[in-house]
């Protein structure tokens, strides 16, 4: 299954997003607190978490038509907002504007990615999402040893450019994945229906 065509890319996709949300999302109190909202925390995160919501709704919308360019939309969207607070995350304003362009391009992301794989997969879909699991968990593990060492080594300011580099990484892999991975149009709907 590992080796089936566009399963190791969209996997690949799932550890380099994941990699560079949870950088942000683990260690979201100190990036935030140079803006004065250490104390703010909650409502930085809520603004996220509605966002997100609307993320998920918007994403069932496209989702069957249009998987190819809401997972890149979303990933362009997300590094954008990277790029903003890597340039003025000092602004309260600014970072409840990342927080909600975040959230929003979030939301949707687990329904795109496990689509992408199921689909992918075919009938090695079960194993294929069992194996997004690990990719999702490991990337969420070392978004804390990495997170953790650019705080601890060049601050939280350093967060959004490790961001950056990982999601555009995230992007080409997504973009030359056309074929097999993130195939444009709509789904076929012939796969089999999978889910963990």
């Amino acid at each position: 299954v590992f080796a089936t065509p566009g399963v190791r890319p969209v996997l690949a996709v799932v550890i380099t997003w994941m990699l560079a949300h949870n950088i942000l999302y683990t260690y979201i109190a100190p990036f935030v607190a140079p803006a004065g909202l250490a104390a703010r925390v909650d409502l930085v995160l809520l603004v996220f978490g509605v966002a997100a919501l609307g993320g998920i709704w918007i994403t069932g919308k496209l989702v069957e038509r249009h998987l190819r360019a809401t997972v890149l939309a979303s990933l362009a969207a997300f590094t954008a907002t990277a790029v903003l607070l890597g340039l003025a995350s000092r602004f309260p304003a600014v970072i409840y504007l990342g927080m909600a362009v975040w959230g929003l391009s979030f939301g949707g992301a687990a329904t795109l990615l496990q689509t992408a794989l199921a689909d992918t997969a075919g009938s090695g879909a079960d194993v294929a999402l069992s194996m997004n699991v690990v990719a999702w968990n490991g990337a969420i593990a070392a978004a804390g040893l990495v997170g953790g060492t650019l705080l601890e080594t060049w601050g939280a300011g350093s967060f959004p450019w490790a961001m950056v580099m990982l999601l555009m990484l995230a992007i080409v892999i997504a973009w030359s994945a056309r074929k097999h991975g993130f195939r444009p149009g709509r789904r076929n709907g012939s796969g089999p229906v999978a889910g963990h």
